[in-house]
């Protein structure tokens, strides 16, 4: 296998771009306007029911056509921004949210729970056993499920400090390791054995819980760069007896080093209303720490898009282990109506959360009762 430089606009690095200017779109007076006459038409509608059609707006269409290009064939990532959130409530930001990303791709399932709009917020205090979108703090670098072609997240409310995004280029890795360090660029190009959630691969006869092969980390074709670093590489170490051996440890480690560096990773500060879309199979996100507020019902909240676009050029099959069609089977199996919407699911949180916090001070108190042999002393 020979390896190639990937020479394109994708190949970037953070210091060099200014997202405010070459990835940011802020939304005009006309385009807001256009996406309140589309809200009153989806004012009721179940996510999946949202379409293009049913959320026209031929203004920010052509907005929307031009950052879909942009993720393609240009830097691969895109923010609108000028979203006036204080006018709308969290169920409406969704509608308003899933009608925007019907224009770019078609919304997949997420989990085995089929839902279609997920919610980044840390409740690991709350819920037992929540996958890393679900709890607090700094986030590695990683792409989404191979079926997802663009990751997209929504601003509900910012953290008290810190959470900004952070996202790197996969093909300015590629090229500094191609320089550098070829030797691991090829242990990556081999790749790795991926593991699925038991939950995803129990709830689907097409989601494999282990592949029965390696999966490239990173692959080309055309001048194009698809990456498959998620953490289903490490479930399949912690959970399903793979050894990693010495160059592969050093490979993903170094990785990981060059995308913290300062050198290659950029961070968007998300203002409430933002939308960020990422081109999943080039662009690797992550997020910094942040402070977070104690009541679930204020914390850092983010909703989350997977969009497939049919119309792109297909991924490596050899670098697939989620597909749509995977993802439809949890929708049309599990999903329940409405279950996305953020107004129920946040009430739902808040009340879980009261309840803890009720039972963690019985349980103080308890153990702060002296016990009846305490009171007896040996005289």
């Amino acid at each position: 296998m020979r390896l190639q430089k990937i020479d394109s606009p994708m190949a970037w690095k953070g210091p060099d771009i200014d997202y405010r200017t070459e990835m940011m779109h802020v939304l005009s007076p006309v385009e807001i306007a256009e996406i309140d006459a589309a809200l009153r038409r989806c004012q009721d509608l179940d996510i999946p029911e949202i379409t293009a059609e049913r959320f026209p707006a031929p203004v920010l269409g052509g907005t929307l056509r031009r950052v879909k290009d942009a993720l393609l064939n240009g830097r691969g990532a895109s923010l609108l921004r000028g979203f006036p959130r204080e006018r709308y409530t969290a169920d409406e930001m969704a509608r308003i949210y899933v009608g925007i990303g019907a224009h770019l791709g078609r919304p997949l399932a997420q989990s085995w729970k089929g839902e279609l709009l997920g919610s980044v917020i840390n409740i690991s205090d709350i819920v037992e056993r929540t996958r890393g979108y679900n709890q607090a703090g700094e986030m590695m670098f990683h792409v989404d499920g191979t079926a997802c072609d663009i990751v997209s997240l929504m601003c509900l409310r910012g953290a008290r400090a810190g959470g900004a995004s952070r996202i790197v280029s996969a093909a300015a890795l590629h090229n500094h390791l191609l320089e550098t360090r070829p030797d691991l660029l090829e242990v990556l190009y081999r790749g790795f054995h991926h593991r699925n959630h038991e939950m995803d691969a129990l709830h689907s006869p097409m989601v494999p819980l282990q592949t029965d092969h390696r999966l490239p980390f990173v692959s080309q074709r055309d001048g194009r760069i698809t990456c498959s670093a998620s953490g289903c590489i490490r479930y399949a170490v912690e959970q399903g007896g793979i050894a990693f051996s010495a160059a592969e440890v050093e490979a993903l480690e170094e990785w990981q080093r060059l995308a913290r560096s300062p050198e290659f990773h950029l961070d968007m500060d998300f203002e409430p209303g933002d939308i960020q879309f990422l081109n999943n199979r080039a662009i690797l996100h992550g997020r910094t720490d942040y402070e977070d507020a104690e009541d679930v019902t204020q914390r850092r909240h983010l909703m989350r898009l997977w969009l497939h676009v049919p119309e792109w050029p297909a991924r490596e099959p050899d670098q697939i282990y989620l597909t749509p069609d995977s993802c439809g089977h949890w929708q049309h199996t599990n999903r329940r109506p409405l279950m996305d919407l953020p107004g129920s699911y946040l009430a739902e949180l808040r009340a879980m959360q009261e309840v803890r916090i009720r039972d963690n001070s019985v349980l103080a108190i308890t153990k702060s009762v002296p016990k009846a042999s305490d009171w007896i002393r040996p005289g």
